[in-house]
């Protein structure tokens, strides 16, 4: 199996993070490629840089994807909480496109009723509460508790906050109810395993879930998305898109021509 994994962050000392967890992660036999977003921001607080991030993430896919050969890769992750570009990037290609938002998520849900969100910064928890929103899961979430700090460095917040992200978390399960804690964002990335045992209830890290989900859904080999909300855009002028992007999206609605139906024997 070969993922493909995205930091929609323009930060390399993000992408080191995020690559060391994934390869932890990752099942033997597994192959990893991890790309960094040529465009955007150090670090995605908001939604409008989380649609920066969007495209710099799409044209990634894309690259990989362009030729339809199926052979590139089987699964894309989208490194960073908030999932920019999600769900629209899943209309982009037919391998699975999992967000660690969305695989975080799921794994809390599968360890626990109610869950609390441990965020790098107060700026960023109202997108981080419409994304859970966006899931139907606002009624389980029993806080966002965040680092209301300026960051010295984003490369560096589990070094000069570890004891402050800790708090946070023991607050969230004494004071807020949460049955998981989840560690947000690429940043974070290989923190619940240091501070496994030193909280009282199951950690989260959205990059190993990621990394684990992306793994599941291709080995379930389920199928493509031919038709429904998730099918490719449908055919229509454009301009304007890269080489790489336009290619792409033309790969993605060829493949919504399914196979003719062999003849019926009698």
């Amino acid at each position: 199996m070969k993922l493909l994994v995205i930091n929609p962050n323009i930060s390399d000392d993000v992408t080191a993070l995020i690559e060391a967890e994934a390869l932890r992660s990752a099942s033997p036999g597994t192959e990893l490629v991890v790309r960094t977003a040529g465009y955007g921001v150090e670090y995605i607080e908001t939604r409008f840089e989380s649609l920066i991030a969007a495209g710099a993430v799409a044209e990634i896919i894309a690259e990989y994807t362009r030729d339809g050969s199926g052979s590139s890769i089987d699964g894309v992750v989208v490194a960073a909480f908030g999932d920019p570009g999600m769900p629209a990037l899943k209309e982009l290609t037919d391998v699975p496109v999992i967000g660690i938002t969305e695989a975080a998520l799921c794994a809390a849900a599968l360890q626990g009723h109610r869950f609390s969100i441990i965020a790098i910064s107060d700026r960023i928890r109202p997108w981080y509460q419409d994304c859970v929103e966006r899931f139907g899961l606002g009624g389980r979430l029993a806080s966002i508790r965040s680092i209301n700090e300026s960051l010295n460095g984003i490369g560096s917040v589990q070094e000069d906050f570890k004891e402050t992200l800790l708090a946070l978390s023991r607050q969230a399960v004494a004071q807020d109810g949460a049955d998981v804690v989840i560690l947000a964002g690429a940043p974070l990335a290989g923190l619940a395993r240091e501070l496994a045992g030193q909280i009282p209830v199951p950690l989260v890290d959205g990059i190993s879930a990621g990394i684990q989900m992306a793994q599941s859904v291709v080995n379930l080999q389920s199928g493509r998305h031919r038709a429904g909300a998730f099918a490719p855009p449908p055919v229509k002028p454009r301009k304007g898109l890269s080489k790489n992007l336009d290619a792409a999206l033309t790969t993605a609605q060829r493949s919504t021509q399914l196979p003719a139906p062999s003849a019926l024997s009698h």
